[in-house]
């Protein structure tokens, strides 16, 4: 994580994603833009919370362990998104944790300042109220996915989710094969099984697997297979 000295940039995402409202005059100097590199942790589930972050450029991935160790992915997230919005108003722990799919912007404001200046203000807590049942609702049609749907429609949605991003042209289209067991972790399936599904793909012509990527050759096939990318 990196602090950006940047009040112009900042201000210029308060009004593109049209949030100035909700941040009274007392809240908006304690506000801070915040840069995360691909892969980067933004919060990891058990630590800490101390921040409120909206995440106003990039692409994040949420997910969940359990205490047997299974890792079980929940969505993938753009702008304009909060993060640590429950974790703030219930003053628990971080629940899931969330890393940056691609690089990322946020604003931050710490817990304090939010205690101090924003406990009362309206256009805050019905912004967070929105954020937070609208998650409530997307982590129950997460959960059932992955339950419900077979590795082929997962799969398909997972790599639709981290391989397109619609502001940055270098990532789009493929992954890296050595993130492969994470993904077989992230959608509930074992590695072997995630490999042959893999060499259906390709024997189907919607991916290639070629020098260590896998590169989306029919993403219209795969968003077909995901039923418009369920995980989003």
């Amino acid at each position: 994580m990196k602090e950006m000295k940047d009040r112009e940039k900042l201000n210029q995402y308060l009004h593109a994603h049209q949030i100035e409202s909700i941040f009274n005059e007392s809240l908006l100097p304690h506000l801070s833009l915040y840069s995360f590199e691909q892969g980067e942790l933004i919060c990891s589930q058990g630590g800490a919370s101390q921040y409120l972050y909206l995440l106003v450029k990039g692409k994040v991935k949420i997910y969940t362990t359990s205490e047997e160790g299974k890792t079980i992915i929940l969505s993938f997230k753009q702008p304009l998104e909060a993060i640590g919005d429950i974790e703030y108003v219930q003053g628990i722990d971080i629940i899931n944790t969330v890393e940056a799919v691609t690089s990322v912007c946020m604003i931050g404001i710490h817990h304090r300042w939010l205690k101090k200046y924003g406990s009362d203000y309206a256009p805050l807590l019905k912004f967070l109220l929105n954020i937070i049942t609208r998650k409530f609702s997307v982590k129950s049609d997460s959960l059932s996915f992955n339950l419900m749907y077979p590795v082929e429609v997962r799969l398909a949605s997972y790599l639709l989710s981290v391989s397109f991003y619609e502001e940055d042209s270098q990532f789009e289209g493929k992954i890296s094969t050595s993130s492969l067991k994470d993904a077989a972790n992230l959608i509930g399936t074992s590695y072997r099984h995630l490999n042959r599904v893999i060499l259906s793909f390709c024997t189907e012509g919607l991916i290639e697997r070629n020098k260590g990527f896998i590169f989306i050759k029919d993403k219209e096939g795969l968003k077909a297979l995901a039923r418009n990318n369920i995980y989003e």
